[in-house]
């Protein structure tokens, strides 16, 4: 069953001043070698724009998309909200069931709106600024050298490799296709009458099958998604290699 988090209606001076210095509290305590990462940590929130406790977490994933280049946001717009007077557009049905997956392999076996997901180990609030800053800090800390991932397009086909790296497990390789920005004027529900602007929002996730520790070349057709973004995920949830197109693709 979803259930919302009491989130408090208006955050006070000091969650403000705690905003104001998310960067410098993100960066503070990593430890010397997190501060250029093999590669982005992952921050995987779970949301929805017929949400009314998710503009807060929607606003500081997009701080975070803006400001950090160690960070890979990604936005998953969940379908269960449907229903309840605003019908998300970028709403997907595989979002609802990664987030449904997640809650068999964390350990608070929750699904709720906002939630945040960190390298595919650590769940918090998706709203909670020090909760996310210490999640991120902890998956900097648990980083071990990925193996090599590149991202190429050509015409109407991406093309993924994935070298090979001795000692880790397998996982499955998923090619995600997302948007820069959305704002969204919403009509009813409980945000009716706000416009949310949103980032990172993903529009597909494809698998492209899995990885055994070789080299692994796959090429597929274009997703949908202005951006593209490559996952090698253990079966229990942990991110093995993260990846995104290189800017000049775009």
């Amino acid at each position: 069953m979803t259930r919302k988090p009491a989130i408090a209606g208006r955050p006070t001076l000091t969650r403000r001043r705690i905003g104001a210095l998310l960067p410098t509290l993100l960066l503070a305590g990593r430890p010397a070698a997190a501060q250029a990462p093999a590669r982005p940590i992952v921050l995987e929130l779970f949301t929805s724009q017929g949400c009314s406790s998710c503009p807060p977490a929607d606003a500081l994933l997009h701080r975070l998309a803006r400001n950090d280049a160690t960070l890979l946001p990604l936005a998953f717009h969940v379908t269960y909200w449907d229903y309840l007077g605003w019908r998300d557009p970028y709403s997907l049905d595989e979002a609802t069931a990664r987030q449904r997956a997640y809650a068999r392999v964390t350990a608070s076996g929750s699904v709720y709106t906002p939630q945040l997901i960190v390298d595919g180990r650590h769940e918090v609030v998706g709203s909670d600024q020090l909760g996310v800053a210490r999640a991120i800090r902890d998956a900097a800390a648990e980083m071990v050298a990925p193996p090599a991932l590149r991202i190429a397009r050509a015409g109407g086909t991406v093309t993924v490799e994935v070298g090979a790296a001795a000692g880790m497990p397998p996982g499955q390789v998923l090619l995600i296709g997302y948007d820069r920005e959305h704002r969204t004027p919403v009509g009813r529900g409980e945000n009716g009458g706000k416009t949310l602007l949103e980032a990172n929002v993903v529009r597909s996730m494809v698998p492209l099958g899995s990885w055994r520790g070789g080299a692994l070349r796959v090429p597929h057709a274009l997703p949908a998604g202005e951006r593209l973004a490559v996952l090698v995920q253990a079966a229990d949830g942990h991110l093995l290699a993260a990846a995104t197109e290189p800017d000049a693709a775009t």
